[in-house]
């Protein structure tokens, strides 16, 4: 039975028009008549055809047009992540594209009015402008209207993140309009009041906003600024975000370095891999906790869409360089913790999906869940049965990986554990199988070899019914 239109969380701030899912689940948007002016201009001046074409801005079709609406149908993509969710090079990557969009705007006698990091996500290897609505007319001598967006939603998440680290990014959960400028302000350090792009752009940006705290906008304080001087400030801050870095010591940053597997185990679990995924030619896979995606990458010729997730973030930049590297455009790596998934914000909770959310909606066909359950269970004192459950919510096939007691890095975990040393006697084999039983069927299960682990195939028990 076809569901009724479903307008998205999303979209319900925009004047111009909104999103909506159709009766087949297809994504759609609708251009109300007050933007009208401006589709039509973009449209038939060729600059969406430009940006489209370019890669800077996801496609899309005109399906309807009235007076009183026109419909839009966007390319599909797969699965959409969030700023807190990217690595510090993706972050700057998504910072430069819109920058670079903003540019290209104001040459072409438009604008972007809207610098939200929300309308940026990462598509083929690369970011990918998605608010078809975010452009407006340019009007002569007038500042960017969407400066001080930009510096909240990306400047100064950037800038706070190379003093602090990338954990800063997850302030953007709490602060979806932006974190404040006058608490980036607050974070650096004394010594940014020397950079003069930090103190302009941030510092007396953050001194302005509270002098004028009762009435003050950033695109009002300037009575005038012409367009070769907002060009100025565009390359001043490409320049800077271009150049910016990030050092930071993580814990599985460098995993296969100091990983417990000799070369037989570890040329043995690739070829496992290898030769249970391919025969099940999956559309879309996920490998979650795949650190840099070296695993996943046994598959990927294979497979059209892949992601990888880490609670690392450096593993996950490292793994998101290699793909750029490697041009390898369907992967698309992102930083997930499975202890604590990012939950669904915004107003009432649903402007933007959590995490869970989003990976039932890509439905993955394959899951892969390699040296991580240890680390659930052991670490996260998660029992196997709420594991299991969790998995099932979105996998049809899990393939996974079981160390046993006897390996090291489970041997390292247990001894932490000491004290409670009685209360972790479930972790074994048998109890897993059990718990996992409840959910999946076991289809295949193979110990590899040079390892004390095992991998299995688990088909979820509801992708098995009548037969």
């Amino acid at each position: 039975m076809k569901q009724q239109n479903k307008t998205h969380e999303a979209s319900f701030r925009d004047p111009s028009g909104y999103i909506f899912y159709d009766k087949d689940g297809v994504l759609k948007r609708v251009i109300n008549p007050i933007y009208f002016p401006q589709y039509k201009k973009l449209t038939e001046s060729g600059f969406f055809k430009t940006l489209i074409d370019k890669k800077l801005l996801i496609a899309h079709e005109e399906t309807f047009s009235s007076e009183e609406k026109i419909e839009i149908t966007p390319e599909v993509i797969p699965f959409i992540t969030n700023p807190y969710e990217w690595s510090f090079e993706q972050y700057k990557h998504a910072a430069l594209h819109t920058l670079k969009i903003h540019k290209y705007a104001l040459s072409k006698g438009f604008v972007l009015k809207d610098a939200s990091a929300y309308n940026v996500t990462f598509y083929s290897g690369k970011p990918i402008f998605i608010d078809t609505l975010s452009f407006d007319f340019y009007e002569e001598g007038t500042p960017w209207r969407a400066y001080k967006q930009f510096i909240t939603h990306f400047f100064g998440p950037l800038v706070l993140a190379k003093y602090h680290g990338t954990d800063i990014f997850k302030m953007m959960q709490t602060h979806i309009d932006g974190i404040p400028v006058k608490l980036i302000s607050s974070l650096l350090p004394g010594k940014s009041k020397l950079s003069s792009t930090l103190y302009t752009n941030i510092h007396l940006l953050a001194k302005m906003e509270a002098k004028h705290s009762e009435d003050y906008k950033v695109e009002t304080k300037i009575a005038s600024l012409s367009k070769r001087a907002q060009n100025n400030i565009i390359e001043n801050l490409f320049n800077y975000i271009k150049n910016l870095k990030v050092s930071e010591t993580t814990e599985w940053g460098n995993y296969y370095t100091k990983t417990n597997y000799d070369e037989e185990a570890f040329n043995s679990k690739k070829q496992l891999i290898k030769s249970w995924i391919t025969p099940l030619q999956p559309k879309h896979l996920i490998d979650v906790g795949g650190n840099d995606g070296t695993f996943a990458r046994t598959v990927l010729a294979e497979v059209p869409h892949v992601i990888v997730t880490d609670i690392d973030a450096e593993a996950v930049n490292h793994n998101y360089k290699q793909s750029i590297k490697n041009s390898e455009n369907n992967m698309l790596p992102f930083v997930f913790d499975v202890l604590q998934p990012a939950p669904g914000i915004g107003f009432n909770n649903t402007e933007r999906h959590s995490v869970i959310e989003r990976l039932k909606k890509y439905s993955p066909d394959v899951t892969m869940a390699l040296a991580l359950i240890h680390h659930i269970t052991l670490s996260g004192n998660v029992p196997f049965e709420k594991s299991a459950a969790f998995f099932s919510s979105f996998s049809k096939l899990l393939l996974i990986e079981f160390p046993t007691r006897e390996d090291t890095w489970v041997a390292s975990l247990l001894a932490r554990k000491r004290e409670f040393i009685n209360h972790f006697d479930f972790y074994n084999k048998e109890n897993f199988e059990e718990a996992f039983s409840k959910y999946f069927i076991i289809d295949k299960k193979e110990s590899i070899k040079g390892s004390k682990r095992v991998l299995y195939l688990l088909k979820r028990k509801d992708e098995n019914a009548g037969t």
